[in-house]
């Protein structure tokens, strides 16, 4: 697909201040999806929405650009748009949509402080990605109903159901929430679990780039320094790889899934002759093996 028909910039934002960030207590009587933005998160988008109108202004190649927003159907998203809609003119935007995919992950219904606080320190020991709430979704449900959303994404971007003009730069912007965009980031870039616990949340109102590179890739590290990135979590070898996707092509990214087989598999083994016949298991053993487990669960059911 011609690299003009892709849009230049993906950019994810998270909702201003809430006012769940500004006193947990919040949560306890009032649904997660009903918390509203502060006095400090409306002015955080509005804020938002002007450095979102430079940026796509003044780093597009076009000045016909156009933008597409999609936003969690919480308040506090759905008001960060509010706000930020105030910097785009009309002719400005083709279209919004709104998406239950990108919603905050779900916590269980009205959180009690000290459950949740229990909760939380558990879920470091068990580990963030896997940790499933009581009566919520762990990150990895929230990263299935994610990745759901990008496929449904790239189809509108495919048919061009977004119905940009292929002579404007289209722009995406996300409004979303801080573990949705982590896990977005990690489905586009397929980061590993290992790498997606060493991320951190954006704070408020903070922005994240994916900007179109000459080779029809995207990239963090266009718009982004490595200091941002190294404050966002990322690893030398991951801040390294957004650099090389710059210019890397289709062919280079499935080279570059080797380094990750090493991973797994024993790189000295080049060929089948290199498999050592004693590394194998035989027939017999597996036999042996067999009748042992047998054995066992005859024990175990007596």
């Amino acid at each position: 697909m011609p690299n003009r028909l892709l849009p230049k910039h993906i950019i994810l934002v998270r909702h201003g201040e809430s006012e769940g960030n500004k006193d947990p207590s919040a949560y306890t009587t009032t649904p997660d999806h009903k918390i509203s933005l502060t006095e400090h998160g409306r002015a955080q988008a509005r804020l938002a929405g002007s450095r979102l109108r430079d940026l796509i202004s003044t780093n597009g190649s076009s000045q016909g650009w156009r933008v597409y927003f999609y936003v969690s159907p919480y308040e506090r998203t759905r008001s960060t748009l509010r706000e930020i809609g105030k910097s785009f003119s009309k002719k400005r935007v083709i279209g919004v949509r709104e998406e239950c995919r990108i919603r905050e992950q779900d916590f269980g219904n009205f959180q009690v402080e000290e459950r949740m606080r229990i909760t939380k320190e558990t879920r470091e020991k068990f580990g963030r990605f896997f940790y499933r709430f009581p009566e919520g979704e762990s990150a990895a449900d929230v990263f299935d109903r994610v990745s759901s959303f990008l496929e449904s994404l790239w189809r509108d971007i495919d048919l061009n159901r977004l119905n940009n003009d292929p002579s404007q730069e289209l722009n995406l912007i996300i409004i979303s929430h801080g573990l949705a965009s982590r896990v977005f980031l990690m489905k586009w870039f397929k980061w590993t679990v290992e790498q997606f616990e060493q991320l951190y949340n954006p704070g408020n109102c903070e922005i994240r780039v994916m900007e179109l590179g000459p080779s029809g890739e995207y990239s963090l590290a266009i718009h982004h320094t490595d200091e941002e990135l190294r404050e966002w979590g990322l690893s030398p070898e991951m801040i390294e790889d957004q650099k090389w996707r710059i210019k890397a092509n289709k062919t280079d990214l499935h080279d570059q899934c080797k380094s990750y087989l090493n991973s797994f598999f024993d790189q000295k083994l080049d060929s089948d002759e290199d498999v050592k016949e004693g590394d194998i298991v035989s027939d017999n053993e597996f036999e042996d093996v067999k009748e042992d487990m047998d054995s066992d669960n005859e024990s175990k059911d007596l």
